[in-house]
């Protein structure tokens, strides 16, 4: 994780639990870390565990933020900059979303409206709110990557329109395969839009992993995905952005 102590600051949504609960412990247990490590959860009276992590880690910082709210956002946005001043912030991990499994039979209007707020809309607005931050930490280095400025979208293999064809893939949950995919296209249109100002921006998935959301039946544990994540994260580069890779670094088809 050679990269993790050239970062100031990290952002992680939802924290609270899953992936990124098991994140922002793993970070705290990481030497060296981030001089700050900001982790946003939507209730904070509910993040037990979240907050049990801080009350031992002067240097974790727990804002509350629902995704989906503007009025949050702001806020939030006001919070991490008195956090982080004038440095700006290093990387934001867009880790917030849902999964609605629903197929063909059951599928509604409402469960992909709900599904592409937080998986794909959401992400963006939280990105565009944050673009300040992140564009002061860009301007204090050089090259690409979580040392200057960084940008990880948290998708899924199961975005992947070419692994997701054929007679022997898995049913599909359109709610949540069309969320990510186009949470994909926003990861593309931000690596285009920000290279210019040494922004880097990719997608990633974390694999299968057993969590509420990934379910007991699923293949890594939380210890396997994350401790990949934070070496992938660490070591990004300009040859990175744009990019959609998997919890290992491979580079995943579109």
């Amino acid at each position: 994780m050679s990269g993790l102590h050239k970062c100031s600051s990290i952002l992680v949504t939802g924290a609270s639990r899953g992936i990124g609960l098991h994140l922002v412990e793993t970070l705290m247990k990481s030497k060296p870390r981030p001089g700050k490590v900001i982790a946003a959860a939507r209730d904070r009276s509910r993040a037990k565990e979240l907050n049990r992590l801080a009350e031992s880690h002067p240097d974790l910082y727990i804002v509350t933020l629902d995704v989906t709210n503007k009025d949050d956002i702001k806020a939030a946005f006001k919070e991490v900059e008195s956090l982080v001043g004038d440095k700006g912030l290093n990387c934001l991990v867009n880790n917030a979303g849902i999964k609605l499994d629903s197929t063909l039979n059951e599928v509604t209007a409402e469960e992909m409206m709900k599904n592409f707020e937080v998986n794909t809309v959401s992400p963006l607005m939280v990105t565009k709110a944050f673009l300040p931050l992140l564009r002061k930490a860009a301007k204090q280095g050089t090259g690409m990557g979580i040392h200057r400025a960084a940008i990880v979208n948290v998708s899924s293999m199961l975005a992947s329109i070419q692994l997701n064809w054929g007679e022997g893939t898995k049913e599909k949950w359109y709610p949540y395969h069309v969320s990510k995919t186009a949470l994909n296209m926003v990861t593309r249109c931000l690596s285009s839009d920000l290279l210019g100002e040494g922004i880097l921006c990719m997608s990633l998935c974390p694999g299968w992993v057993k969590t509420d959301m990934g379910g007991p039946q699923a293949q890594l544990t939380k210890e396997e995905s994350i401790d990949n994540i934070l070496k992938l994260i660490s070591n990004l580069s300009e040859k990175d952005n744009g990019g959609f890779l998997n919890h290992t670094g491979e580079t995943l088809p579109w």
